[in-house]
C-alpha cells in the first residue's frame, strides 16, 4: 500500500499558519481563508488533511472548530484533527466538526487509561495519537514542557490501545525545512504494531520519496513545504520527477 499524503493546515485566529519548532512568537501567517487552502490541498493529491487547532494547543481551548467544519464541508477527503484534545468532550466536539479522526497529545502522555476510553467510547479508527519528540522524549502543552516519558515507550503503549495511528514529529525538524529525521522514524516504525504517520521536516519531494522508502512507513504530513512552494503541482507527480532524478 503507498504512503499516505497529509497536507496540513495549522490553524491560530481562524487563520491557516505556520509555526517554526512549535513556537508561537515565530509564525508566519499563510491565509485568512483555510476552506480554501484545504481545496487546493485536495486537489494536488491530499490523501488526508491535517489540520492542527494551535489556539487549543497552547490553551485548551477549541477556538477553530467553525473554521473546520468549513474545511470538512469543502474536502471530500477525510479531515484530521490534533490540538487540545484533552477530554471526551473534546473528542466530541472535534468529531461533531466533521473531523474523521483526532489526534490526542498531551494527554496521552499524562493519562493512558483516557486513551483506552476515548478508544472504547469513539472506536480505535478515530483515535491517533500525536507523539512530539524532542531528543526521544516526548513533549507536551504546545511543545513547551519536555515530559519524563520516552517516545518509543509511549508509542508501544498506545499501540496495544488500539489506536488507528501514531503521528510521530521530530521537533528539531518542524517547520525548519531541513529534511526529516528518517533515523527517528525508522526507529518508530520498527517499535510499534500500529500504524506511524511521519511529521517535521519535509523540504521537497525527495524528502517525501525517502519517506516513502521507509517500509512499513503509513503516511506523511507536508506543511510549511506546500505554503514555501518548495513543491509544485500534483504531489505525487513531483515524488514520481524526484525519484527520476535520484535514479
Amino acid at each position: 500500500m503507498p504512503m499516505l499524503l497529509y497536507p496540513a493546515i495549522d490553524l491560530m485566529d481562524g487563520k491557516a499558519v505556520r509555526l517554526r519548532q512549535g513556537r508561537a512568537g515565530d509564525k508566519t501567517v499563510y491565509s485568512d481563508d483555510p476552506p480554501a487552502v484545504a481545496g487546493e490541498w485536495e486537489s494536488r493529491g491530499g490523501d488526508w488533511l491535517h489540520v492542527v487547532d494551535l489556539d487549543a494547543a497552547f490553551t485548551g481551548h477549541q477556538a477553530n472548530l467553525e473554521t473546520v467544519r468549513r474545511m470538512a464541508s469543502a474536502i471530500k477527503i477525510p479531515l484530521q484533527l490534533g490540538g487540545g484534545i484533552r477530554d471526551e468532550a473534546a473528542v466530541e466536539r472535534a468529531l461533531s466538526a466533521g473531523a474523521a479522526r483526532v489526534v490526542i497529545g498531551t494527554r496521552a502522555v499524562e493519562s493512558p487509561d483516557f486513551v483506552a476510553s476515548a478508544v472504547k467510547r469513539f472506536g480505535g479508527d478515530r483515535i491517533a495519537i500525536g507523539i512530539d519528540a524532542r531528543d526521544g522524549m516526548a513533549a507536551v502543552k504546545g511543545w513547551t514542557q519536555t515530559s519524563e516519558v520516552g517516545a518509543l515507550e509511549l508509542a508501544a503503549q498506545v499501540a496495544a490501545l488500539g489506536v488507528a495511528a501514531v503521528v510521530y514529529t521530530d521537533i528539531a525538524t518542524d517547520g525548519m525545512l531541513r529534511g526529516p529525521n528518517l533515523t527517528a522514524m525508522r526507529g518508530m516504525v520498527e517499535s510499534v504494531a500500529c500504524p506511524v504517520i511521519a511529521s517535521g521536516g519535509v523540504s521537497n519531494a525527495g524528502d517525501l520519496v525517502a519517506l516513502e522508502n521507509i517500509e512499513g512507513l503509513a503516511g506523511a504530513i507536508i506543511g510549511r513545504a506546500l505554503f514555501d512552494g518548495c513543491i509544485e503541482g500534483r504531489l505525487r507527480e513531483a515524488m514520481a520527477k524526484a525519484r527520476q532524478k535520484s535514479d
